[in-house]
């Protein structure tokens, strides 16, 4: 005799159906997790009055630093250049960051710790690098793994070729 078959909107839920609902909302809750865009911030954190009110001829290194703080590095010859570097980003996944907002600030002090110039740039320093392909080019000749392997076969002089020994135990 056949088991009855329950159909319709008051039939009783099995422990099973409910585990299988909830397994896949599990896996569709950490499918979408795993698209979700994270933002980042790399370097100095600034307030763009402070920034503005830094000028030229007026200020001097205690009162830059002052003002705002320590920068993130100072110029390679010479203490005389202050970088203040702050970038924004944000990745997609497994992707790699991108840049969405750069901010540079470069104070020129002259030899007595005055500043000479302030000079702030954004994201037109950015480069986008573009590899060409899977190898690197490189300066020479284009050879094959043959070419290489036997290359030098008929190349080069027999042993003892061409130093005017002869077999008679280096004597002419």
């Amino acid at each position: 005799m056949p088991f009855p078959v329950n159909k319709g909107p008051n039939m009783p839920k099995t422990p099973i159906s409910t585990a299988l609902k909830l397994a896949a909302l599990a896996g569709t809750a950490l499918l979408v997790q795993g698209c979700t865009q994270f933002r980042g911030h790399q370097g100095y954190i600034g307030d763009s009055t402070l920034i503005s009110s830094v000028q030229a001829g007026v200020d001097n290194k205690e009162s830059v630093q002052g003002t705002l703080g320590r920068p993130t590095f100072t110029g390679q010859f010479g203490g005389n250049d202050w970088y203040y570097f702050a970038r924004d980003t944000k990745q997609l996944a497994f992707r790699n960051p991108r840049p969405t907002a750069q901010t540079i600030l470069h104070i020129q002090f002259d030899n007595a710790g005055n500043v000479v110039a302030v000079n702030q740039r954004g994201m037109e320093n950015i480069v986008q690098l573009s590899p060409e392909g899977d190898k690197t080019p490189t300066l020479g000749r284009n050879t094959s793994f043959f070419e290489e392997l036997f290359g030098n076969i008929g190349a080069v002089g027999a042993p003892g070729a061409g130093t005017g020994q002869g077999s008679s135990g280096g004597r002419p």
